[in-house]
């Protein structure tokens, strides 16, 4: 643990060290544009010149009528980068909680193993003594006594206590339609209670369960084979070995006894669970039970449900807590976030940290449950976000809602400003005329003029054809992504312009942009099918060598 901790500071270190180096790098092009710029000013005006050393002039944004003002707008990387350094520091300290976190739940546990298997003793120790006739306890009842763990005990047979006790499992699942936010929506839950030999409760859980799945409600037999399964769960993370749960569903019995084999996939599969979970006890068999037997259980899934429908309400013992599906940990409702559309539900940290992934990935952020397609808005996320990541997110919602084909950046390195074809150039016909036949795009953030056919700072009094003869590599990485793409033997599309690596299948390959080429020669694939004779596919990409034998 201590090499861990040792490890995690030494990165941390490592990290700072970076992000100090970027933000000195930074300040040092700053200086550098400042004296370029004094230098400029230099050559047409000494005076200006002379007073811009004594006073720098600051940054202005610039605007149409102002030619001599030179803006340099901050580059997205920066925040981009101050992201990810955060994300990468988070995690460590989230490793770091995590360990700790474990060492006390296994810790808790243990203890509450052990203070099991005293009440166990002492509950044999009670009815033994209650068994004992009155003549003898009058007369030794004095000296009778029953140490827990004496020295003469071992673990081992102080485990046989538990080992020898057999369990019940009570658990209760529900589907209810309720109203929320003015709408009615299906609602489940899922309620545990484990109890021992004489129905003295040990523990009481509960858990929000989903009541849609692939746009259907789920059936009550659904939910009620999904609170079995908890409850199972549950007994299995106490190390219980004898268990008995308690049915108040005759289908349901019907099922798990395996006399009448479940119709429904969704239930099949449940139904396995179910058994490969009964295999891992010693002894675990059902028993069906009226409902009004099923003790705490209905309690502890209406209490799901109501966790789900009642957003801020005070109770006498403060504010209602509900788990999140996530972390599993106890929130106060009021900083629990609900994702608009799908109604799933989790805690700000955990939201934090899934929307913070996805846009350092360069992805729109959507809620995190399985095949859910609902996306976040940016609205509902100024609630847990800082101002500079809803702006990022700003930026990705607006990338994504730009078709590949029509994206269009700023080529200037401190702008690269994304703008959609179509709008960048009616902004353009209304401060330069021609700029459809000449290609001259002005961008919309920092104003100065480009190359929509070059992707370069606009050249003016020169066609393309001549600026590329004379600048074979306008953006400095040019020649270099070009000897790595053809060290690497990646492909190009011609369409989007984005570069395409096969690592593994067919030659058949559809771009981002949707654009379909053959990866050996580039021709277009048309109707799913290749215009060119080359081979669809290449053994060696279809059989990883770890599986050839």
């Amino acid at each position: 643990m201590d090499e861990l901790y040792t490890t995690l500071t030494e990165q941390r270190r490592e990290l700072m060290a970076a992000k100090t180096l970027d933000s000195d790098l930074d300040l040092a092009y700053q200086l550098q544009m400042q004296e370029a710029m004094n230098a400029s000013l230099a050559l047409h005006n000494p005076a200006a010149a002379s007073s811009s050393r004594t006073s720098p002039r600051p940054h202005t944004q610039p605007n149409d009528d102002d030619d001599d003002v030179v803006f340099i707008p901050q580059s997205p990387n920066d925040d981009v980068l101050d992201i990810a350094t955060t994300l990468m520091l988070e995690d460590m300290n989230r490793f770091v909680q995590e360990l700790e976190d474990r060492e006390q739940s296994e810790a808790e546990m243990r203890k509450l193993k052990e203070d099991l298997d005293r009440r166990i003793h002492d509950q044999k120790l009670a009815v033994d003594i209650h068994n004992i006739p009155d003549q003898q306890w009058e007369k030794y009842g004095d000296n009778y006594h029953r140490p827990y763990r004496t020295a003469k005990s071992s673990p081992s047979s102080s485990k046989a206590l538990v080992d020898s006790e057999c369990f019940r499992l009570y658990f209760k699942g529900l589907v209810s339609e309720e109203r929320v936010r003015g709408i009615m929506v299906n609602v489940a839950g899922a309620g545990v209670a484990i109890c021992d030999s004489r129905d003295n409760l040990i523990l009481e859980a509960r858990k929000n369960v989903e009541a849609m799945v692939n746009g259907a409600v789920v059936s009550g037999e659904v939910a009620e084979l999904q609170a079995l399964i908890e409850a199972l769960n549950k007994a299995l993370t106490l190390d219980l070995k004898s268990v008995t749960f308690f049915c108040d569903d005759y289908m349901l019995y019907q099922y798990v006894t395996g006399r009448v084999p479940p119709r429904q996939s969704k239930t099949v599969t449940l139904v396995n669970q179910v058994a490969l979970l009964q295999r891992k006890f010693t002894y675990c068999n059902p028993s069906l039970v009226a409902r009004n037997n099923i003790k705490f259980a209905f309690k502890s899934a209406r209490d799901a449900i109501v966790s789900q429908i009642i957003w801020a309400e005070e109770t006498n013992k403060g504010k209602l807590k509900e788990t999140c599906v996530i972390c599993f940990e106890d929130t106060d409702v009021d900083k629990i976030f609900s994702v608009d559309g799908c109604l799933h539900r989790y805690c700000f940290s955990c939201m934090k940290q899934h929307v913070e992934v996805k846009l350092l990935n360069g992805m729109v952020a959507k809620c995190p449950h399985e095949n859910c397609k609902s996306e976040v808005s940016i609205d509902s996320c100024r609630k847990f976000l800082a101002p500079n990541l809803v702006e990022v997110m700003s930026q990705r919602i607006m990338e994504s809602s730009i078709s590949p084909t029509e994206k269009v950046y700023c080529p200037y390195p401190r702008c690269s400003a994304l703008m959609s074809k179509s709008e960048v150039l009616r902004y353009t016909k209304n401060v330069y005329i021609g700029a459809e036949e000449s290609g001259a795009r002005k961008c919309m953030k920092c104003r100065y003029f480009f190359c929509i056919k070059c992707k370069v700072p606009w050249h003016l009094n020169m066609t393309c054809y001549d600026y590329k003869r004379s600048n074979p590599n306008a953006h400095p990485g040019d020649a270099k992504l070009k000897s790595l793409a053809k060290s690497n033997r990646w492909r190009q599309c011609l369409k989007c312009k984005h570069m395409v690596e096969l690592a593994e299948g067919c030659y058949h390959i559809t771009c981002r942009c949707g654009y379909e080429f053959c990866y050996t020669c580039g021709a277009e694939w048309k109707n799913k099918k290749a215009t060119c004779s080359c081979k669809i596919w290449d053994e060696r990409n279809i059989i990883h060598d770890n599986q050839q034998r």
